[in-house]
């Protein structure tokens, strides 16, 4: 039996032509590349695959294919970049504005399963591309309009910076290939293609939905012991339709990651209480990119809930006495 139809065995993957963004092709029309059958394998599926190699422009690095075609389709990215093809952004930035759960597993044997199933699928679809993610919302999309580039962003193709130079230790002055740059230290140095592809950890996505959120007023609080959430202008509603909506919105999110659901009808709201600190940040984040939240056909807005004031003591500011009197101050 052939190795691509045994889900005992790992298969290749040959393909005749790259998927790439227009940032990772480069502006020079004629580009020409090279093309290696089972190269390397694939960071993601760790099968081999077809790698191809260029050069995107003048001044730039050569680039390769980092995964292979097969897992690029699935998520709908690029092959180098592993950035969404559509918008430009990160896998993570797009599911959560898009409200999409990503199935793919992560286990080696499942991984290979899937992806033969998917490969299946996309053998029989029209035009041969699939997605393991649902449909999006339309106050999503907006979003993602507003945060994508509208030109590409070519300086993602230069060289690499100089490790040498770093050291103090880079003896061919001009000559180098390579960038004369100091690397600047932070959350955004420390990237992991894998987290990429799979929308988890990624710091870059994670400063963009942060910046998002903060310019629509769900800046988080600086109190750390907040995990609260208030969803604001709630129909009539039970505890199990706003748990459905929350998780329908928020895929990552788990039934055990909810320390509690208080629904105050006179006031129609709703407070959402997460375990984590960090679980109620993503939350918001993907809640603001989606503009709210819909629960029973109406749109209800989402705003951090606010520490119990103390007794005795009143309110600093007018928003803390405007909370305290509709009832959005919660203790977490």
């Amino acid at each position: 039996m052939a190795a691509k139809h045994d889900i005992n065995k790992v298969g290749v993957e040959s393909s005749d032509f790259p998927i790439l963004c227009e940032t990772c092709l480069g502006p020079n029309p004629y580009v020409r590349m090279t093309k290696q059958e089972f190269g390397n394998e694939c960071k993601i599926c760790n099968r081999p695959f077809t790698v191809f190699r260029w050069n995107p422009g003048a001044g730039g690095r050569y680039k390769k294919t980092e995964i292979c075609n097969t897992c690029a389709k699935i998520k709908g990215v690029c092959q180098t970049c592993l950035l969404d093809l559509e918008y430009g952004l990160p896998v993570q930035v797009r599911d959560a504005a898009l409200g999409r759960k990503a199935q793919a597993p992560t286990s080696d044997i499942n991984k290979q399963y899937y992806i033969q199933n998917l490969e299946a699928q996309m053998a029989d679809s029209p035009d041969g591309t699939t997605f393991d993610s649902e449909v999006a919302n339309k106050a999503g999309r907006e979003m993602l309009k507003g945060l994508a580039r509208s030109d590409p962003y070519y300086k993602r193709n230069r060289p690499h910076i100089c490790s040498f130079f770093v050291k103090g230790e880079c003896k061919r002055g001009g000559e180098c290939p390579f960038r004369h740059e100091i690397p600047k230290e932070g959350e955004l140095s420390k990237q992991n293609m894998v987290d990429r592809y799979y929308g988890k950890n990624d710091p870059v996505a994670k400063k963009m939905l942060r910046e998002s959120a903060e310019s629509k007023g769900m800046k988080a609080p600086e109190d750390k012991s907040i995990t609260t959430l208030l969803f604001l202008g709630l129909p009539q509603t039970t505890e199990s339709e706003v748990r459905s909506a929350l998780v329908a919105y928020c895929p990552f999110v788990k039934p055990i990651d909810l320390r509690s659901i208080t629904i105050v009808d006179a006031s129609h709201c709703a407070f959402i209480n997460f375990k984590q600190r960090s679980l109620a940040e993503r939350s918001a984040e993907a809640l603001s990119a989606q503009g709210g939240i819909e629960v029973g056909g109406k749109k209800a807005k989402v705003l951090w809930g606010k520490a119990r004031p103390q007794k005795g003591k009143q309110p600093s500011t007018s928003n803390e006495a405007s909370g305290s009197e509709v009832g959005i101050v919660t203790k977490s």
